[in-house]
């Protein structure tokens, strides 16, 4: 479809030059290609006509909410970080609600329920050792709503969008992995190789869903 091309195009080299200044640590190509690539998914949305169905409105306020946090995150400061969580926090809420408008498949919810439990419960028991107590109850939070849109996600199997909407939801949850051991256990560049461009090409997914719809 060609309203894929130039978006995915400049996702495909903006996420690839952000990887590259992260690893070098060029803080000024964190602040030129992060927003490009964020800007990359928003286009995308936009270019397929998000705002033409309640469930692409949803998807296009979770993925402007994750354009925020992304931004909020560039600098290396914990009240920012703090904020780019609440942004994500609502973003993973709004995709919630979008994919939760899309079916009720119980059968998929159930079989879902197990491995976003276990990976709620295997981040929490991982991080709490190296979260600062005043972070406790944010991060937690954080991963109840990260866990409450995947299951969210599962339910949205059978429907044609569930094949870019779960991939989507998932890698997304698994790409705040990276962000989390660069932020609490391990800072160290070679968690934005694989965390970088799981989350972006994740996004991209989420907003290409709204073609199926």
């Amino acid at each position: 479809m060609p309203e894929f091309t130039l978006p995915t195009l400049l996702s495909a080299l903006a996420v690839s030059a952000l990887v590259a200044s992260d690893y070098r640590r060029w803080r000024p190509g964190r602040y030129l290609f992060k927003p490009l690539a964020a800007l990359a998914f928003l286009w995308l949305a936009w270019q397929l006509d998000a705002g033409q169905s309640a469930y692409g409105r949803w998807v296009l306020l979770g993925l402007c909410c994750c354009a925020l946090g992304d931004l909020l995150l560039m600098p290396d400061r914990e009240g920012s970080f703090i904020a780019g969580l609440a942004a994500f926090l609502c973003g993973h809420l709004a995709y919630g609600v979008a994919f939760a408008q899309l079916g009720d498949n119980y059968a998929a919810l159930a079989a879902g329920a197990l491995p976003v439990l276990a990976l709620l419960a295997g981040t929490g028991r991982w991080l709490a050792p190296h979260v600062a107590r005043h972070m406790q109850f944010p991060v937690a939070l954080y991963i109840l709503i990260i866990s409450a849109m995947l299951l969210c996600a599962c339910l949205s199997a059978g429907h044609p969008a569930a094949w870019w909407i779960i991939p989507g939801a998932f890698g997304f949850a698994l790409s705040d992995l990276a962000v989390a051991r660069q932020q609490f256990v391990h800072p160290e560049p070679r968690n934005g190789l694989w965390g970088t461009p799981l989350y972006f090409g994740s996004q991209m997914l989420l907003a290409a869903s709204v073609a199926a719809v």
